[in-house]
């Protein structure tokens, strides 16, 4: 008892009384503070010469606990400075913020390094990531340039966030001041992959601190007025040469080729009309894939007035129409954004393609069954099992149609050569494999999309700019147009089992091409020699199974 006459309470006996003979143990010591110094030295972790230098002030040295054993601390190996800056920012966009190194400004702009404008360098980031992601580089890309960019201009503690339409930028001094924080939206999309280069060349000055801040502003600025290098008609008669190429490649004639462009040009004016007045891109796509289908069916019903134009070449002219309008370019973005970890974005893209797909659909089938109702036209969705199979005919056919695709795409005019090339070469393996071995044609449309990826990888790094220019329109020959059509006449006919075998091949080779690319890719930045160091990039883990 207490003097007060309460109980003791339990808080200060033990339960556990030591039996006799067994020595009382030491009395604990009282209680302090949880943040006292250990009685043992803590271990210091020893200078690695492949570690990057210590990060300034603003930046915090990650601290390791006295249980941690010295390897089981990750060593950061970061790529050298003249390496390129693609190869250098996508390494850094996968350590920590914490874990960065000071950036090192010039010789020149030592003096005023710490007179930085936080503000205007984060606006002028935001302002290259936006016409980046709007010309529709993968986010993984414009992730690195926006980190490039701020990092050249002394901005370590940057995180850059891109999704589908929103760019976001932080920076945060230290771990005591408060982040600054800007977003920007892109509005508008649209492909010009001449602008893209110009982007690239100057973000490539930047990195290289051959620009300051105001130069690169007047840069970006005329960057933006520029005009495309080819004007509206030039592009509308690209899109009636990619549609008749298209139409050889599946087996049309002369006559084929002609209407199937003259097809196609008129889906063309029809959707910048509608773009005109407003109108979504889901209907724009609706719209232009009409005129295709309207002039196969024609032909289709009038077939016996025109010489050599039986129904299979009728087919054609609707397939060329779909190879004008497949959204081959956002389905690689897609699954190049899905591959390398960005999830949401990828999933934006697909589900842009899924809309846009779905408009063609619509366009073909309503054209379609009025052609079945009024004309009484004679499409056969048997055609589809007939091989078409001539070299000397398809391999220029191809190659025009990769230089029309190249030429809707904006590319440059000295890189028109070698987009062309690079989709004969796509053509040719995939008609050695498919046509003449008779391998599976999944897999030869996906060995064919990897060399793809391949040689435009190599062609861009040796040419320090992107790689999209190389490979969207080299894959235009592979695109799933046939299988497309023919999957859409089953479905008017109402074979549901032709019209799903058809369609599932044409998401599986759609699929084969974007991954076969991507995997090109990869490849090159892991085997090819290419000019300047190369530097590792650690890839986005994830937990196994859990």
């Amino acid at each position: 008892m207490s003097e007060d006459g309460k109980p003791d309470s339990d808080e200060v006996r033990s339960e556990f009384t030591p039996p006799t003979g067994v020595p009382v143990p030491p009395a604990p010591e009282p209680p302090g503070s949880g943040f006292a110094p250990p009685t043992q030295p803590i271990p210091q972790a020893q200078p690695n010469p492949q570690q990057f230098p210590s990060p300034g002030p603003t930046a915090v040295t990650p601290s390791f606990g006295p249980f941690t054993p010295p390897e089981g601390i990750p060593v950061v190996v970061l790529p050298p400075h003249d390496a390129r800056w693609q190869d250098r920012m996508r390494a850094m966009v996968r350590i920590p913020v914490t874990e960065r190194p000071e950036p090192v400004p010039p010789a020149d702009r030592q003096e005023s390094a710490q007179f930085v404008p936080v503000p205007r360098i984060l606006d002028l980031t935001l302002r290259i990531g936006e016409l980046l992601l709007a010309g529709g580089e993968g986010a993984e890309d414009v992730e690195a340039a926006m980190l490039g960019v701020s990092y050249a201009y002394g901005l370590a503690r940057v995180e850059p966030n891109v999704t589908f339409t929103l760019l976001g930028i932080s920076f945060q001094p230290s771990l005591t001041d408060p982040p600054l924080t800007m977003s920007r939206t892109v509005r508008r999309r649209g492909t010009d992959y001449t602008r893209l280069a110009a982007v690239f060349q100057l973000v490539e000055e930047i990195t290289a601190h051959e620009a300051t801040l105001e130069e690169a502003y007047r840069r970006l600025a005329d960057i933006r007025r520029n005009r495309h290098p080819y004007g509206t008609w030039v592009l509308t008669g690209a899109a009636g040469l990619l549609a008749g190429a298209a139409s050889v490649l599946v087996g049309g004639g002369p006559v084929i080729f002609a209407a199937a462009a003259l097809a196609a040009m008129l889906g063309d004016r029809l959707a910048w009309l509608l773009a005109g007045r407003g109108l979504p891109e889901f209907y724009q796509f609706a719209a232009a894939a009409m005129p295709a289908a309207a002039m196969g069916v024609v032909i289709a019903r009038y077939a016996h007035w025109i010489p050599g134009a039986h129904g299979v070449q009728a087919s054609a002219v609707i397939t060329g129409g779909l190879f004008a309008l497949l959204p081959g370019r956002a389905l690689v973005a897609a699954v190049q954004d899905g591959l390398t970890g960005f999830y949401i974005t990828a999933s934006a893209r697909l589900l842009e393609v899924m809309y846009l797909v779905v408009g063609l659909v619509i366009g073909v089938t309503v054209v379609l069954y009025a052609g079945f109702t009024a004309l009484g036209a004679d499409l056969d969705p048997d055609q589809a099992l007939r091989a078409y199979d001539r070299p000397w005919v398809q391999l220029p056919a191809a190659m025009v149609l990769t230089l029309a695709f190249a030429v809707l795409l904006q590319v440059e005019r000295g890189v028109l050569p070698l987009v062309t090339l690079n989709g004969g070469i796509a053509w040719t393996v995939y008609g050695v494999l498919h046509q003449q071995a008779g391998g599976n044609q999944v897999a030869a449309t996906a060995v064919a999309a990897g060399l793809v990826g391949l040689f435009g990888q190599l062609m861009a790094r040796y040419r320090y700019v992107s790689v999209l220019p190389y490979v969207t329109a080299a894959i235009g020959p592979l695109l799933p147009g046939s299988a497309t059509y023919f999957g859409l006449l089953a479905l008017t006919h109402k074979h549901s089992d032709q019209a799903f075998t058809q369609l599932t091949r044409a998401a599986a080779l759609a699929l084969a091409i974007a991954v076969g690319v991507n995997l090109g890719g990869e490849l090159a930045r892991l085997v090819l020699k290419t000019p300047g160091p190369s530097a590792p990039r650690g890839a986005a883990k994830r937990t196994r199974g859990f």
